[in-house]
């Protein structure tokens, strides 16, 4: 088996285009709704038929700087919108769409019950969006700090979960969190 040349050159010129910024301009970037319902994209002549839509700043700023990625597994940029406010209204929805698919965060607002088990944490608790169960484990770094007071926890499948304000939980459910925090 024949090994790739090391090109200094074209190492150089990918580098530069992963680290170049484009910012989107709204008059030239025309998204569309597919077939199956995701948002593809054309920009000038190049057209994206799927495209993935990304927060970079998710929990501190969600309203601007919106990454436009290609959906391949090495994903490369497309381009950012800077703020959501100054597209069209057809768009901001399309994309916001988009955004609440990935983002899906129920805020649990009771915590019923935590169990400790084989290095497991089997969390039952109750959700803006209804009661749930979920498991995390317990030495992945799951729980999340986002402020003294604000947490994000993730499960085994890659759900999150937010608890806005942990001083608004009642001491006792505070008590079986703390193990986790």
């Amino acid at each position: 088996m024949e090994d790739k040349e090391f090109n200094l050159e074209q190492m150089e010129k990918e580098t530069e285009e992963m680290l170049k910024i484009n910012i989107l301009n709204p008059a030239e970037a025309k998204f569309f709704r597919t077939k199956g319902g995701f948002a593809g994209l054309k920009v000038k002549e190049e057209e994206y038929p799927r495209v993935q839509v990304v927060r970079m700043f998710p929990f501190t700023d969600p309203e601007h700087y919106i990454s436009i990625r290609t959906v391949e597994e090495r994903s490369k940029e497309i381009g950012i919108i800077e703020d959501m406010s100054k597209i069209d209204a057809e768009t901001r929805a399309l994309l916001l769409e988009q955004l609440n698919l990935r983002y899906f965060t129920p805020v649990i607002t009771k915590i019923i019950n935590i169990k400790d088990l084989h290095g497991f944490a089997y969390f039952d608790v109750l959700t803006d969006r209804g009661e749930c169960r979920f498991t995390i484990h317990m030495g992945g770094g799951a729980v999340v700090h986002l402020s003294e007071t604000r947490v994000i926890i993730t499960d085994l499948d890659e759900n999150r979960f937010e608890i806005p304000d942990i001083m608004k939980l009642s001491a006792n459910e505070r008590k079986k969190l703390d193990l986790f925090l």
